[in-house]
């Protein structure tokens, strides 16, 4: 389980890109570089990090479910990810 400040940070960030895309997105188009050198860091998009939305763990992310491998190997094996099973040949 990720510490909480660690999710924090990354909620934190995840607000910030959102809030200065449309901005972000203007200034690329115009060729504004500087101007975009003074947004914030965490405004770029680049910073953020995958994390499982469940406990927080940032490594073993599965982008395709939002949630680390050992969550979705838990959840498959109780059936609680539908179109999901066990593979046996």
């Amino acid at each position: 389980m990720a510490k909480e400040s660690m999710k924090a940070r990354e909620r934190k960030r995840q607000m910030m890109v959102d809030k200065f895309a449309a901005k972000r997105a203007a200034l690329k188009e115009a060729g504004d570089y500087e101007a975009l050198q003074k947004l914030p860091k965490n405004a770029s998009p680049v910073r953020l990090h995958n994390r499982c939305q469940l406990t927080g763990r940032p490594k073993g992310y599965m982008r395709q479910f939002g949630i680390s491998r050992i969550n979705f190997r838990e959840m498959a094996l109780k059936g609680l990810i539908p179109g999901v099973k066990k593979a046996s040949w």
